[in-house]
């Protein structure tokens, strides 16, 4: 006769797409282990953050972005507790509570608990009008707003900050970007590449201002204006904030757990709490702290591995940078610094199209940036992250994997220049 095994109960704080991985893939590891509740700050369920700039752009709506509906919550037993954040820890008795007063007690505790975007302390940042781009309630006050004014300007010309001009010029309004450094995604993105991106946003009608240093907001209740340090006045109806992410540690750290910028976390995701895990951007990882996807999924897997019995290490890793705005293709991965011992090839034509640039050390990719022209960027990146030996393959490895030996330029057209 089968004795009924007590589940062990797994109490998740946040319902992003890092938990929202693991818990899925635990699910398949070992379905019947855990009890599982989710506290999730925001009133809804698990959406792609991803896709968050084609809602703004009015490409895709909320259903379109959802992961999990309610559906599967209820098929696989999940307790979720919608617009309700835990507010506390108590790890001696093993419960958090929650901002409506919901305990609940946990075996296992997952932490999740993301990052908030960082709003500069201008003078004027606590204007109305003032708005973040982070979640979907920042997205649907960018809609609101772009339905009722005219002008906006974002400060921030690194991805998000990109993808949120792009979705509100799609919206009608008139976008001025600002960016402090001289090339727009400076971090991902050497400075022709990012010329290249400048000049196609400013074909869309986004005005780009680099080199600009924001020194305050103008407006008496709401925006009225922007001034910058050389005495340029920008008027905007609204103002989005784009210049980074912090990872939220403030419940880890009333709760006694080792935090740095990140909640603290070894390989197997485990904070210093043995019976508590962390995941998402909330977390630091051998001093790094992530925003793109694919390291938080690769965190989600080992999370899930670790809490079925079948622990995994989680390895920090290099990940692409995908441009989501329609009509301009960019890919990049890796580094791009000038060092001895590195070589450059690069593929482009004159008339901006399209831009190739491997970066080349010890006969092995390190770096990738592709403007253009991006169906290869997956063959690159697998190269580069393998670290694959290309010596055999120098002289046609910059025109990809389907390179036709009779006629490598055709793909591109016009007048192309090669330089290795």
């Amino acid at each position: 006769m089968t004795q009924n095994v007590k589940k062990k109960r797994l109490v998740v704080i946040g319902n992003g797409m890092a938990p929202g991985r693991a818990i899925e893939r635990l699910l398949e590891l070992s379905p019947d282990q855990y009890q599982i509740t989710i506290f999730n700050a925001e009133p809804r369920v698990n959406y792609d953050r991803i896709m968050l700039s084609p809602v703004l752009a009015g490409e895709k709506s909320y259903g379109d972005i959802i992961i999990h509906n309610e559906e599967w919550y209820a098929q696989n037993d999940i307790i979720l507790h919608k617009g309700d954040p835990v507010v506390s820890i108590d790890r001696s008795k093993r419960i958090v509570l929650s901002k409506k007063g919901v305990s609940a007690n946990y075996d296992t505790l997952l932490i999740a608990t993301g990052s908030s975007p960082i709003l500069i302390p201008l003078p004027g940042h606590d204007l109305e009008g003032v708005l973040t781009y982070r979640d979907l309630a920042d997205v649907e006050k960018m809609i609101r707003a772009s339905q009722t004014q005219k002008h906006a300007v974002v400060i921030g010309g690194g991805l998000l900050g990109l993808e949120a001009a792009a979705g509100l010029q799609m919206r009608g309004m008139t976008v001025t970007v600002l960016h402090l450094m001289p090339t727009l995604m400076e971090r991902q993105l050497d400075p022709v590449a990012g010329d290249l991106l400048k000049n196609a946003l400013e074909a869309r009608g986004i005005r780009i201002l680099t080199k600009a240093n924001t020194m305050r907001i103008a407006g008496t209740e709401k925006v009225e204006a922007v001034h910058l340090d050389d005495g340029t006045v920008i008027k905007a109806d609204i103002v989005c904030m784009a210049v980074g992410i912090r990872p939220n540690t403030s419940l880890a750290n009333a709760a006694g757990l080792k935090t740095n910028r990140g909640i603290i976390v070894q390989d197997d995701m485990r904070t210093s709490d043995p019976d508590i895990f962390a995941v998402g951007e909330c977390v630091e990882h051998n001093g790094q702290c992530y925003g793109l996807v694919a390291p938080l999924y690769e965190m989600a897997a080992v999370v899930a591995a670790s809490l079925s019995g079948q622990p995994t290490s989680y390895k920090s890793t290099t990940s692409p940078t995908k441009l989501k705005v329609t009509g301009i293709d960019l890919f990049s991965a890796g580094e791009f610094e000038k060092k001895a011992g590195r070589e450059e090839i690069i593929l482009k034509n004159s008339g901006g199209n399209f831009y190739k640039r491997l970066v080349i050390e010890g006969n092995k990719i390190v770096g990738v940036v592709l403007f253009g022209n991006t169906a290869d960027g997956a063959w690159f990146f697998d190269l580069l992250k393998r670290g694959v030996d290309i010596r055999d393959m120098r002289q046609s490895l910059i025109f990809g994997k389907a390179y036709d030996e009779e006629e490598p330029l055709a793909p591109y057209g016009g007048r192309c220049s090669l330089t290795a």
